[in-house]
């Protein structure tokens, strides 16, 4: 469906501020068509003497009478002289026009939307007359509050040239409604406002008093009438109760008063304590979490600290190693758990975990017999916390690994990039280095090492991913940036994990 924007640029000779008032109107509108319980369309004159519908809303507080989306049609021989007859004269007209699938005659009310001097559009009311019925206080409050906004439209004062907070957050006229008049003293209450004020503990009669006169939070009212602009403010009433609070300022049209003297007011009230105190157990869960992480985080570096001094007691070479590798994998998950202790949620951000396992991998695994290179290149996005912890023991490995078998003792040493790619869906890892390189015809399934068997079981069974190494090609390595001088040699991984997947769901299935 085209935009109001979209349709007044394709059909109508309106300009940009023109059509900018337009779109404040829309933004306003919902309120109106609370307020007189009826369906609201916007027409446009179009260049060849018709009207186009370029809006519409159906109220929450009563039934609509249209169940089809009259956007983008055209107004009716019955519906046409209304519109001319209001935009022409610039007053608001009142009649009855006949529309196509309701049976019975239906009113409308078409008020002249007014841009400076110049009638832009027709904002209509659309309803149909039930006999018999008599309006309550509450209906004939709202509607006539509603034809104080019709008569600002038609004058060109309502939209207000500019919005002051987000009115799609703001409460609704069904939240509650305070009328208030120019001196700011309440003049009519709805049921709902006046739950919210017993909510505070104003039990008296609020009408004829002033907010502040009932211990009431007046700040929006009073930013509202000076300003002349809807303010918007959420505030604290007592110890125990959060209300959000709308005032929208009705401006005096009346010609024997001063123009643009605020007349009224309108307070929308709504009770967020229930929202609040909700947000406030979601921040405390989020801080208690994120201390469980630190916590934890602390207790694996006291187990490496623990493993270190147990190291040194050794004497045996491959049982210092296995301690040695124990420690990294072990340092390598703390870091999962420091990242998630500093950042709120269940994500983490991959590129904060692979540096400093970037970092861990040169201060343990090079040596000044083989000086190894750690470089990253691109961006891993946010992932899981349960796929980030043995994503990061599987680049642990692949990072010992490579330095272990590609750069032996005495070789000079290399370089090893890791690339990350993160669509959304999938987390694609390649570490490359320009090590010893792999044969050809290499299985991964068919290695029989501990930190090969780690990766693979971790790949495959936890993160529902693939992995495949090989040997690396010239284009492979110019790719990742490292220069051997035309000679082919090392090797490639590839890992691709989903980042849309449980983990923990792929080992239940």
């Amino acid at each position: 469906m085209a935009s109001l924007t979209e349709l007044a640029r394709e059909h109508t000779a309106l300009g940009r501020d023109q059509i900018s008032h337009l779109n404040r109107l829309v933004t306003e509108w919902g309120m109106l068509a609370d307020f007189c319980f009826s369906d609201l369309l916007l027409y446009l004159p179009t260049d060849d003497g018709r009207w186009l519908t370029a809006g519409q809303i159906r109220p929450a507080t009563g039934q609509t009478i249209y169940q089809t989306d009259w956007v983008g049609s055209w107004a009716n021989d019955t519906e046409r002289p209304m519109l001319s007859r209001a935009s022409e004269s610039g007053t608001i007209v009142e009649g009855e026009v006949q529309v196509e699938d309701l049976p019975d005659q239906t009113r409308m009310l078409a008020i002249p939307v007014v841009h400076g001097d110049t009638c832009i559009a027709v904002l209509t009311k659309e309803w149909i007359e039930q006999a018999g019925r008599r309006l309550g206080e509450l209906e004939r409050t709202y509607n006539s509050i509603f034809e104080r906004f019709a008569s600002m439209i038609a004058a060109g004062s309502f939209p207000y040239p500019s919005r002051v907070g987000d009115s799609s957050a703001a409460p609704r006229v069904g939240d509650g409604v305070l009328l208030l008049d120019g001196d700011a003293r309440l003049r009519y209450v709805s049921p709902n406002a006046n739950s919210a004020l017993h909510r505070v503990g104003i039990q008296s009669s609020a009408l004829g008093m002033r907010l502040a006169e009932l211990g009431f939070h007046d700040g929006p009212v009073r930013q509202a009438y000076e300003r002349r602009v809807p303010v918007i403010e959420e505030f604290e009433q007592g110890t125990e109760v959060t209300l959000l609070c709308r005032c929208v300022p009705i401006i005096e049209n009346d010609p024997s008063s001063v123009p643009g003297e605020v007349s009224g007011g309108v307070l929308l009230v709504r009770d967020i304590t229930e929202l609040r105190k909700r947000d406030r157990l979601l921040l405390s869960k989020d801080a208690t979490i994120r201390e469980i992480h630190h916590r934890v985080k602390n207790n694996l570096q006291t187990i490496s600290s623990l493993l270190r001094l147990q190291a040194r007691r050794l004497t045996n070479p491959e049982a210092k190693a296995a301690v040695s590798e124990s420690v990294r994998r072990i340092r390598t998950i703390a870091l999962v758990h420091e990242s998630l202790s500093r950042e709120p949620g269940d994500d983490v951000t991959f590129i904060e975990i692979v540096r400093p396992l970037l970092r861990l991998a040169e201060e343990g695994l090079q040596s000044p017999d083989r000086p190894v290179r750690f470089s990253v290149r691109g961006d891993g996005g946010r992932v899981p916390a349960n796929i980030a912890t043995p994503l990061s023991v599987v680049l642990t490995e692949l990072l010992q690994n490579a330095v272990d078998h590609g750069f032996p003792e005495g070789s000079g040493g290399g370089g090893v990039v890791v690339s990350l790619d993160n669509d959304e869906t999938r987390l694609t890892i390649q570490v490359v280095d320009d090590g010893r390189g792999v044969e050809a015809g290499f299985e991964l399934d068919g290695a029989t090492g501990l930190g090969l068997s780690i990766v693979r079981t971790l790949v495959t069974t936890e993160l529902n991913g693939t992995i495949t190494m090989r040997p690396a090609t010239a284009d492979d390595l110019a790719r990742a940036g490292l220069d051997t001088l035309g000679a082919t040699h090392g090797t490639v991984v590839d890992l691709t994990v989903p980042t849309e997947i449980d983990p923990i769901e792929s080992t239940t299935a």
